[in-house]
């Protein structure tokens, strides 16, 4: 079964802000995943609903979704898990699987610790 990936961030009108994710999506790309798909919850294209459809409409019987969020706040919780079930019942042929937040992955305090060097210079 092919498995899309959907990144999901919050969306800025900062066009580098979101520049970010459509990096990370970027590099994911050609790997175990097809499609990759940066997508946003506001305030910038693709919405995570059109970016669900574009997996969908590429054959993908699986689609992750990963939130590009620190913790499981309201986001997570109530709209991304209301988004998944709306692309579920859109695409009964599709599989939608919402992964946990970033927040508590142990490979961020590794990140923590080196933005935190990098900001002394040690």
């Amino acid at each position: 079964m092919k498995t899309a990936l959907l990144l999901m961030a919050h969306g800025s009108r900062n066009r580098e802000a979101n520049a970010d994710l459509d990096h990370v999506a970027e590099q994911l790309r050609g790997g175990e995943y097809e499609p990759v798909i940066a997508s946003f919850l506001e305030l910038a294209e693709p919405s995570i609903v059109e970016g669900g459809r574009r997996c969908c409409e590429a054959g993908a019987g699986r689609v992750v979704m990963l939130p590009y969020f620190l913790s499981a706040g309201v986001h997570f919780r109530r709209d991304l898990q209301g988004i998944r079930d709306q692309m579920a019942a859109e695409f009964p042929q599709c599989e939608f699987v919402l992964a946990e937040p970033m927040g508590r992955h142990p490979g961020l305090l590794q990140i923590v610790l080196e933005r935190a060097a990098q900001a002394t210079g040690s």
